[in-house]
């Protein structure tokens, strides 16, 4: 099992202290930090399908190259949940051109989610909160199932062509328990599709951060595993020791302990992903990269090679 870093860290997303770092200095940070692989977000500034063409998607392959790192996953950022012809439509060409921009930069596996409500931004700095409850145009909780599967099972096509595995994420809405990614996998029922089971979107709550949880979802997802993420933060100790803390008094911890424990268990030799994934806010303040989210960085590879390394 391997250490990534995803770009949506680094992305100017959540900080607005500094530009969004490009993808070369990305790429230079996952380096200096000693993580041995890249996710590539595929949404501006870093990977958008209008930006990214053949010459400039290998001028990124070459720099991974040349720094040892290997670009292991792209994200996709795709809604398919959808009772609206020409959303679906967009979506669906959007995850087309994803999954070519996947191809040539060398890329075996692309995250998918079954459904995403998006982000806005405010004084610079990105917001669940606006988007928090979806508009699916009335559209019951079947549709938006149909949908989904529909849109997945021609999505496959285009993984197969271009030999690009799809990884659906655990990932709300829509999906509400892992579960459900599992049944969209059976659905579909192809070698093109598999899962991306991460242990934070089980939920932030206790009940579904217990060992047993955790290990039952783990073993139940089990080989068709082929990407996770992991979303944290992390403070460290005056011996040298890294631990997660709570950046929100109503959440559970994350029990990454149970989870990788398991997937060393199941045989899972992929990467988990360290994204820095929602605003820093701590002590009434909004804090940035420069101050705070590049540390993060620095000690979320130091804890999840150890929890790796000792699980």
């Amino acid at each position: 099992m391997k250490v990534g870093l995803y770009s949506i860290s680094c992305s100017g997303t959540w900080f607005n202290d500094r530009p969004a770092l490009t993808v070369e200095e990305f790429m230079d940070t996952a380096k200096k930090y000693g993580y041995e692989g890249v996710e590539i977000d595929l949404k501006r500034p870093h990977g958008s399908p209008l930006d990214l063409d053949e010459k400039r998607c290998a001028e990124i392959k070459a720099y991974a190259d040349k720094l040892g790192l290997e670009i292991y996953a792209t994200a996709a950022n795709n809604c398919f949940a959808s009772i609206v012809p020409e959303q679906i439509e967009n979506e669906l060409l959007y995850v087309r051109e994803q999954i070519k921009v996947t191809a040539m930069l060398g890329a075996p596996v692309m995250r998918v989610f079954a459904a995403w409500r998006g982000i806005v931004k405010r004084d610079g700095i990105a917001t669940y909160e606006v988007t928090r409850i979806p508009n699916y145009w009335g559209a019951l909780p079947h549709q938006l199932h149909q949908s989904v599967t529909a849109c997945l099972k021609e999505a496959v096509k285009w993984a197969e062509q271009y030999g690009v595995v799809l990884a659906l994420q655990n990932h709300e809405p829509v999906i509400k328990d892992y579960r459900d990614m599992i049944d969209f996998v059976k659905e579909v029922d192809s070698p093109w599709l598999k899962c991306c089971f991460d242990a934070p979107c089980c939920g932030y709550y206790e009940a579904v951060q217990t060992d047993e949880y955790m290990r039952k979802a783990t073993l139940d997802v089990g080989d068709m595993q082929v990407l996770s993420h992991a979303n944290a933060e992390f403070r460290e100790n005056a011996d040298g020791s890294v631990e997660m803390i709570k950046y929100d008094n109503q959440m559970a911890l994350t029990n990454y302990p149970m989870f990788i424990k398991t997937l060393k268990e199941v045989g899972y030799d992929g990467y988990i992903g360290y994204e820095f994934c929602h605003m820093p806010f701590h002590g009434g303040k909004i804090l940035g990269y420069n101050d705070y989210i590049e540390n993060q960085i620095r000690l979320a590879k130091k804890y999840f090679s150890d929890l790796i390394e000792n699980a």
